[in-house]
């Protein structure tokens, strides 16, 4: 049985000595948050991807993370997960885009950050703030309520059991929100 209070660094330092149950356990733990962060992505409709291809490439930025992170280099390995996650996700919102202009133009991914520095942060924030804002604006006060879980990288079961809702309401509620914010100008 994995100790779940071992601390991510330690289990790290087992996962690059080969132990497999260590990796397993990364893995497992930080699952919800490559979700959150590709549900994110998914939801901007200009990035043309799907939540479930954003979840693989956000998988494969976190079992790359295991391999290369490096104990004392001043960042902890959440901050440095998030990271490679964050990034190998925006490199399929790049791909994505090349494939479908904008508007009849040509988009260059290339321009756009990756978030390194404090300003990039903070425009991240004012970026989500007015996504959900905009959220607010399109969506019933349930829809918006089960959409902002959902984003949040909650599954049907745990948004059924915070809402008081059965999961088929809550399945529904996601639909309804998806159609609308489909067409949605964004």
């Amino acid at each position: 049985m994995p100790d779940y209070r071992e601390k991510d660094e330690a289990l790290v330092a087992r996962a690059q000595a080969g132990e497999r149950t260590a990796t397993e356990e990364i893995l497992l733990r930080y699952k919800n948050t490559v979700r959150s962060i590709a549900r994110r992505r998914a939801f901007y409709p200009t990035n043309g991807g799907d939540t479930e291809d954003f979840v693989q490439e956000g998988m494969i930025g976190l079992y790359a993370a295991i391999s290369a992170y490096r104990a004392g280099g001043g960042k902890s390995f959440k901050n440095f997960a998030y990271t490679c996650v964050e990034r190998r996700i925006l490199d399929a919102c790049r791909a994505a885009w090349r494939k479908v202009p904008l508007d009849g133009e040509a988009f260059d991914p290339d321009s756009l950050s990756e978030g390194n520095t404090p300003e990039d942060s903070l425009l991240f924030d004012e970026s989500n703030t007015e996504f959900y804002a905009r959220l607010m604006k399109s969506l019933s006060d349930f829809e918006f309520r089960v959409m902002a879980m959902y984003l949040e990288g909650m599954s049907y079961a745990a948004i059924a059991e915070t809402t008081g809702k059965d999961m088929k309401s809550i399945d529904n509620a996601l639909s309804r929100a998806k159609k609308k914010l489909q067409k949605e100008k964004w």
